[in-house]
């Protein structure tokens, strides 16, 4: 009966990791630390950016809005996902709706709190940003185009927030910035393709609803191809050393990409793509470690002369 009850238990733990989608919250969080050490705060040592209180209160932070985030988003997608994800619905449902919203309550309070630690303004960024994911998830994320634009947008905030502490505007910020983001963008359209029925059933009025899936592919197209934009300015203009090596790459995943785009008409289809793009996303993480440090003793030295 014990041993029934411990693996009831553990089943519930385990239920709990997938709906805030605890694989992903440590990826974030390392995402972070990087871009504050080799890209927002190259003028500092990188056991300075480390140890840093306040970072690490922004990014704890960071991390409990994202996870809060995907609780709401589970909770309004219940009935679609019963359909495009059977079998982690199915492991997602072993705690009960009423549980998902106390545990999310629970973790926005003490994102908030954690920020006005920070400062007030950390903690009025952390509320909207709250406000934006909510907002979302009950409204926004049912149509088109502003939906998948949010979505983009909420991904790429708590960078944002890091931004604003380093006080930090380089153009090259901004580069890095813009690729991602349309990185994200492509992939929202992505999914809105691999779950199209379940978008059907729940009356999500998502672009491949409206318009039908060669639209989404030509949307998706000309976004791919707007990332050699800054790519090329990261690569030819800005110095972003040995990390031209991810960039080269990734041109190499994204004409795969695209080939298998206009093949692609299966759930299993879209799915491959959306991982093909998860995994350019991830390995662009640690691949800010390419970043060339000769630019960032330069940075220093000029800190110190200053």
């Amino acid at each position: 009966m014990a041993s029934r009850k411990a693996r009831l238990t553990l089943m519930k733990v385990l239920s709990l990791f997938s709906v805030v989608r605890g694989y992903n919250i440590p990826v974030i969080a390392l995402a972070q630390y990087l871009s504050a050490i080799f890209i927002l705060a190259p003028n500092e040592r990188a056991l300075d950016v480390i140890l840093d209180l306040n970072l690490f209160l922004i990014v704890l932070a960071s991390t409990l809005t994202i996870a809060s985030g995907y609780i709401i988003n589970n909770f309004y997608d219940a009935q679609k996902d019963l359909i495009n994800r059977p079998k982690k619905s199915m492991l997602d449902r072993l705690v009960s709706q009423q549980t998902k919203l106390k545990v999310y309550f629970t973790l926005n309070i003490l994102a908030t709190l954690i920020a006005f630690v920070v400062s007030w303004r950390a903690a009025f960024f952390f509320s909207g940003y709250i406000f934006l994911i909510w907002f979302y998830s009950h409204k926004l994320k049912k149509y088109a185009v502003i939906g998948n634009l949010t979505a983009a947008l909420l991904a790429v905030l708590p960078f944002f927030g890091i931004l604003m502490y380093f006080k930090n505007f380089y153009e090259v910020i901004f580069a890095h910035a813009t690729f991602l983001y349309l990185l994200i963008l492509t992939r929202e359209i992505i999914k809105d393709l691999e779950n199209i029925k379940g978008d059907l059933v729940a009356d999500y009025k998502t672009i491949p609803v409206l318009y039908g899936e060669k639209t989404a592919k030509y949307i998706i197209m000309w976004l791919t191809l707007l990332t050699v934009i800054p790519v090329y300015l990261l690569i030819e203009v800005y110095d972003v050393g040995y990390m031209d090596l991810y960039f080269y790459g990734g041109m190499i995943f994204i004409i795969y990409f695209l080939l298998k785009l206009w093949k692609s008409q299966t759930h299993e289809d879209y799915l491959l793509l959306h991982n093909v793009l998860k995994f350019l996303i991830v390995s662009g993480v640690f691949c800010i470690v390419l970043i060339d440090p000769s630019v960032l003793v330069h940075g220093r030295k000029l800190l110190s002369v200053i």
